[in-house]
């Protein structure tokens, strides 16, 4: 029910952005609401951990569950679902008769009739699901185990990739506005990341500098994933863009969802020693095995995003038919 709950904040974000900002800004509101989103990851690890500790773990969790009701009661008296019910000129798509109305299934059945939608829902699952395999499950154990960090110095090593993901996300998306064109760039972060990742993973025994400079840059590169929201929204008609704007983010978390139990899986082929403290201890070559999983999804990607049409930051026209599907 939290998840259900969760999953309609980002993409009525997108659909107000559409209606509220203009085209050249949409992607640069997507990054800046991916930050924002970050943020909120980043805050329920070492803060939380001090919040917990400070004032305990029930008291915590139900201050948790109350501030999205303040959250609400904001949202219902603030936001409005179009700039014409504040008075202001709207950038939404204003209808006309010959539009075609399109119901949920039969929406979600033609977006799938452009070969974008295929390609910009399958490729960011291998950027997200990487950083937060990494970051949030297993690169801690990663680094404590082959560099001989801390639990502390890695766990800070790991949020370091989030936060290069959140700063990223803005900058990439504003980038991508000003050129004028959504693939160069996706296709050139996804290209760094395949032999970025690689060395971190394959690699081993990296001075601790040139380590935390690999992660920085990933996180970096990773924040193209963005790009998509806007690459989707322009490549259907405008009635679908609320609905393929979904389709990408489930695209999105279907990575964290199928890469952080495969690489637990691949890990447990391999086995594992028990440590002086009872924790289990994998192999380089374990690690090396399961985090494959995450190079094959983030090749895949790469390949796929050529294989895009680009929009040139430019609306997909229903009745002009400009787009070949």
């Amino acid at each position: 029910m939290i998840g259900g709950g969760v999953a309609v904040a980002f993409v009525c974000m997108l659909k107000l952005a559409d209606h509220w900002l203009a085209p050249k800004h949409y992607a640069l509101a997507s990054g800046i609401a991916l930050c924002f989103g970050i943020i909120g990851a980043v805050f329920a690890g070492v803060p939380l951990r001090i919040a917990i500790d400070a004032y305990g773990w029930r008291e915590v969790m139900l201050f948790s569950a109350l501030l999205p009701f303040g959250v609400a009661a904001l949202i219902w008296w603030l936001v409005r679902n179009d700039p014409t019910e504040r008075g202001y000129r709207s950038y939404g798509h204003v209808r006309h008769a010959e539009d075609t109305p399109f119901k949920v299934m039969a929406g979600l059945k033609r977006i799938f009739q452009y070969r974008n939608t295929w390609i910009l829902s399958l490729l960011p699952g291998g950027v997200v699901g990487s950083v937060l395999t990494f970051s949030g499950l297993w690169g801690v154990p990663f680094l404590t185990t082959h560099y001989g960090l801390s639990k502390t110095s890695a766990a800070a090593m790991a949020t370091s990739v989030l936060v290069a993901w959140a700063v990223s996300g803005p900058i990439l998306g504003a980038w991508s506005d000003r050129l004028g064109k959504r693939k160069p760039l996706y296709a050139i972060s996804l290209g760094a990341l395949v032999p970025l990742w690689g060395v971190l993973l394959f690699v081993p025994n990296l001075p601790v500098p040139l380590l935390i400079s690999l992660l920085l840059a990933i996180g970096s590169m990773s924040g193209c994933m963005i790009i998509g929201f806007a690459f989707a929204k322009e490549s259907v008609p405008r009635a679908l863009s609320g609905t393929v704007s979904g389709v990408v983010n489930m695209g999105v978390m279907l990575g964290p969802m199928l890469l952080q139990p495969g690489v637990g899986f691949v890990l447990d082929r391999y086995g594992a020693t028990i440590s002086e403290g009872g924790s289990l201890r994998y192999s380089l070559t374990a690690y090396q095995a399961g985090f494959s999983l995450m190079l094959v999804w983030l090749l895949v990607g790469f390949a796929l995003i050529l294989f895009s049409r680009e929009t040139h930051c430019r609306h997909y026209e229903y009745r002009s038919g400009a787009f070949a599907r």
